[in-house]
């Protein structure tokens, strides 16, 4: 039996199905394979597989160091996201620290103090929580506890230390208002601890010490 000749235009047609039908079939096994990583990552993570949360979070926050800052976020606060590390996961969550300075600012033609070490703190405790929360890949967390350092001076001589801890639970994370509350706001709301000496400056806290977990739990120096 005699197959039809082809006119050559009928040759390149036909080439250009084969070819386009096998891309379709790569691009459909990668989609495939992409969504059961996905899928098996969530359920390392419900069963909480520390390994694989340890995982999803470090390249995370690996990846926010080298990500171009959000269009409106303040560099501040986006200096003190890409100065988070990952401290410790367990089943449940993980810990995390970052560092936050007070911003100083020419007013009346001397630098002051515009917003202190606390506060940028706080901005950035809260930006953390909701990013830890929310914006992580395939890992939906129980807890993430924030520990925000600063430089400090003291007898001890120089170095950071930590001056609010803040230990986001899941269940209070969603029903904060993040679009509404300003920072001081969440953090009262997360539970942050800090501790004021008598003219309003922070101290270093033990960012182990034992919380109760009750929201608005923070800490002043009698």
């Amino acid at each position: 039996m005699l197959l039809p000749l082809l006119a050559a235009s009928d040759y390149g047609i036909a080439v250009a199905i084969v070819v386009l039908f096998g891309m379709f079939l790569i691009v459909g096994w990668v989609i495939v394979q992409g969504t059961r990583a996905q899928l098996e990552w969530r359920k390392l993570v419900d069963r909480g597989d520390v390994n694989a949360i340890t995982t999803l979070v470090g390249d995370e926050i690996d990846h926010w160091k080298t990500k171009r800052m959000p269009k409106g976020t303040d560099p501040a606060i986006w200096h003190g996201v890409q100065s988070a590390e990952l401290l410790a996961a367990d089943s449940e969550g993980v810990r995390i620290s970052a560092t936050a300075e007070a911003r100083y600012a020419l007013v009346d033609g001397v630098r002051r103090e515009v917003s202190s070490a606390l506060q940028e703190g706080m901005r950035v405790s809260a930006k953390l929580a909701d990013m830890v929360m929310y914006d992580i890949p395939n890992a939906k967390l129980g807890h993430v506890q924030i520990d925000v350092y600063t430089s400090y001076r003291d007898d001890a001589g120089s170095g950071q230390r930590c001056i609010l801890s803040t230990d986001c639970r899941r269940e209070v994370a969603e029903v904060v208002e993040w679009d509404e509350l300003d920072a001081e706001e969440v953090v009262r709301m997360l539970g942050g601890r800090f501790l004021l000496d008598d003219h309003g400056n922070p101290l270093p806290i033990d960012p182990n010490a034992t919380t109760t977990g009750v929201p608005a739990a923070f800490y002043k120096d009698d």
